[in-house]
């Protein structure tokens, strides 16, 4: 059986715990899509973690984790992210790398970070790790391939053909020192000599091991508002993080992808531009970024502190709308603790008129929260375990919640740990 675990909003949700904790029923976990530009934040029995390229099942010694194809592969982030976790006493994780997926090359990197000088105010606050001009790369066809760095040949004349495009853009766009083929088919090399003891058909060890009837996790980057297609675009990542994308970043049928468990925060938080309804400023951002997620709210890659704003059900209704929902894991209420009183967006008001729908983006700009505010419960359920056992304010915000975006709420989460986990 395939469970896909994704994000309904600006990423950020809570992914890695859930897929931490759901990991321990599953053989395989998969990374599907992105790259090392998003973090999720693990707690568990070996300590508190920052994932960027591997699976979050990587604590488990009986699972396979797999870097798919869809990926965008840093190879360098990848063997450093492994060579800290078992220098932390995780036991080496079992890897495998899709012979498909792609590389980051260091030149993305600075293509990136090029750009968004270039740029200036109007930038898209980039993670700056490469990530839009490596997926420009693959769909234009001149991105290397895994598979490729065992064919000399291929490379040797490949590189020259890249560095000759990527010279005229240093050159005349942004005036910066031309890269060599050989550099390049250097780095090609090193890389090649790292990865080479992980490579396999992985979509031909899906396919067997689903025969085999095995309990497979796809783990999705951020969240449906960051999607390319469906999310508030142009402030968007460069790969879908839709489940149904799993489907293809991972190369298994769609059929076989039975749950989607969408993660919820129980308030919002987003890094980086772009629309954001129900986002809140000054001292009731700072109380919330304070308090929240697992030692305060910044990014688990960046470091950044993380915009922060209350439930937005219409946003959320969409994002697991998208994402073709089952379940939801509503995750970091415990936060919410010290409120008397909780606001949750409920609708957008757009040119005076009220939606529960999700517009696009140049019409989102306009919009301005309905807010509906909400008893708090006023002390800490961390440490629960039975639903009917939170307080009743706490339980009627859940409900509420579940009501308004209309898929059950079958997780909640009230702590960072591994068994900080309420299941209804």
């Amino acid at each position: 059986m395939v469970k896909a675990v994704v994000g309904a909003n600006w990423g950020d949700e809570g992914k890695g715990k859930i897929t931490d904790m759901l990991a321990e029923k599953a053989d395989i976990i998969i990374r599907f899509q992105g790259g090392a530009n998003a973090g999720h934040t693990i707690v568990n029995d070996y300590g508190k973690f920052a994932l960027h390229t591997l699976p979050s099942g990587v604590f488990y010694g009986h699972t396979t984790n797999i870097i798919g194809n869809g990926v965008a592969l840093d190879i360098p982030v990848l063997f450093k992210e492994i060579q800290s976790i078992v220098d932390r006493g995780v036991p080496a994780p079992k890897i495998l790398v899709s012979d498909r997926a792609q590389i980051v090359m260091s030149y993305h990197k600075n293509f990136d970070a090029y750009e968004e000088e270039r740029l200036g105010g109007k930038s898209f606050g980039s993670t700056k790790s490469g990530i839009a001009p490596f997926y420009s790369d693959k769909y234009a066809k001149i991105g290397f391939q895994v598979s490729e760095l065992f064919d000399d040949e291929l490379l040797k004349e490949k590189v020259v053909r890249v560095a000759e495009q990527k010279n005229v853009l240093l050159e005349h766009l942004y005036h910066k020192p031309a890269i060599s083929p050989e550099d390049l088919y250097k780095e090609l090399q090193e890389y090649k000599e790292m990865v080479a003891p992980y490579v396999c058909d992985t979509a031909l060890f899906l396919h067997n091991a689903l025969k085999e009837g095995k309990e497979v996790l796809l783990e999705g980057q951020l969240g449906t508002l960051k999607d390319p297609d469906h999310g508030i675009y142009p402030m968007v990542t460069s790969s879908s993080t839709l489940a149904a994308y799993g489907a293809i970043g991972a190369g298994i049928p769609p059929y076989e992808i039975q749950k989607v468990i969408t993660v919820c925060k129980a308030y919002s938080s987003a890094v980086g531009a772009g629309a954001f309804v129900s986002e809140i400023f000054g001292e009731e951002a700072d109380e919330l970024r304070k308090r929240g997620g697992d030692g305060g709210e910044f990014g688990a890659t960046t470091g950044r502190p993380r915009r922060m704003g209350w439930f937005d059900c219409v946003a959320s209704k969409y994002g697991c709308r998208m994402q073709g929902t089952t379940d939801v894991a509503f995750t970091v209420l415990d936060v919410l603790g010290y409120l008397d009183e909780i606001p949750v967006c409920v609708g957008y008001e757009i040119d005076g008129e009220v939606t529960t729908d999700f517009p696009t983006t140049h019409i989102l700009e306009k919009a301005k929260p309905v807010l509906k505010k909400l008893p708090g419960w006023k002390c800490d359920i961390r440490g629960i375990r039975k639903y009917e056992e939170l307080p009743e304010n706490c339980r009627k915000y859940i409900e509420f919640v579940e009501s308004e975006i209309g898929y059950p709420i079958t997780m909640v989460s009230n702590g960072p740990g591994r068994n900080d986990i309420i299941y209804r």
